[in-house]
């Protein structure tokens, strides 16, 4: 039982970020389980329109696929930039976009630094936008596409743990886990797969099994702002919090402020939607 533990608690040093390499080019992990979430949602899309009752098209889906993931790519980084690092990028804001540092001559860095907050505003105004320019509904658009959308968190999360990342506060815990860039090398939750269980697998199987459910158009996008806003907020008090942001008034962090955000967004959406149809 020991062994397996000390096995189980050092597994994430014994697994590589690379999937393969060839001379310095790296195809990684974590960009591989990006892919596989977006053609997983996509695939859930399609069977929708295939087995129930809504009016589109594969090459519109195709169509707002480009649209979303440019949302997603450009909000999540911008989020990450407002939400999280503002003052940082302000003295470098070239690292915004350029993955270069200027300091000391030039440099390559890698950009890092995505804000799933961010990358939601992104993806919702990326679906305004297409909706508006082609002329569909967009909280109908929201109810085909939010049930379908969870699932593909699972796939991210799992790549934020074999990436090394986003690990947990310390733990007694024993399924805590040692993270090799950890510079303290503490035992840690695993709450990059906490965040794949719930707010993927867990999230997923409420949302898809109410999919037929809808009592107004909205509702699920309603639905979605209040589920993964209340599992994330919890689940940051496992989350080892940003180390240039701490925790406000000791006891909450920037993500569980967001999270509040996304809950009550949901909440006022749900009762404005509600009232609307019922009128």
């Amino acid at each position: 039982m020991s062994d397996f533990l000390n096995s189980w608690q050092h597994l994430p040093a014994k697994i590589s970020p690379a999937l393969f390499e060839i001379g310095s080019f790296q195809v990684r992990w974590y960009s591989l389980m990006y892919i596989v979430a977006f053609a997983l949602t996509y695939l859930l899309i399609v069977y929708r329109l295939r087995t129930e009752k809504f009016r589109y098209t594969r090459e519109q889906i195709q169509d707002f696929m480009v649209w979303g993931i440019l949302g997603l790519i450009l909000g999540g980084r911008l989020g990450y930039v407002i939400f999280y690092n503002l003052g940082y990028f302000i003295r470098h804001p070239l690292e915004i976009i350029l993955p270069f540092s200027f300091a000391n001559g030039v440099k390559f860095v890698g950009i890092s630094g995505m804000s799933f907050h961010g990358g939601l505003i992104g993806i919702v105004v990326a679906s305004g936008i297409y909706c508006y320019v082609q002329r569909v509904r967009f909280w109908d658009l929201a109810d085909l596409l939010i049930p379908c959308v969870p699932l593909g968190y699972t796939f991210g999360r799992i790549g934020n743990f074999v990436n090394g990342e986003l690990w947990g506060r310390a733990t007694t815990v024993p399924w805590g886990m040692y993270f090799p860039l950890d510079p303290t090398r503490t035992l840690r939750h695993p709450s990059q797969l906490y965040e794949a269980f719930f707010e993927g697998l867990f999230l997923f199987a409420v949302l898809w099994g109410i999919r037929r459910k809808r009592p107004f158009e909205g509702a699920f996008l309603a639905y979605y702002l209040i589920g993964y806003g209340a599992v994330r907020f919890f689940i940051e008090y496992v989350r080892e919090p940003d180390a240039h942001i701490g925790l406000y008034f000791g006891l909450i962090t920037i993500g569980q402020i967001l999270c509040l955000a996304m809950i009550l967004a949901g909440a006022g959406l749900y009762l404005y939607l509600q009232s609307k149809a019922g009128r």
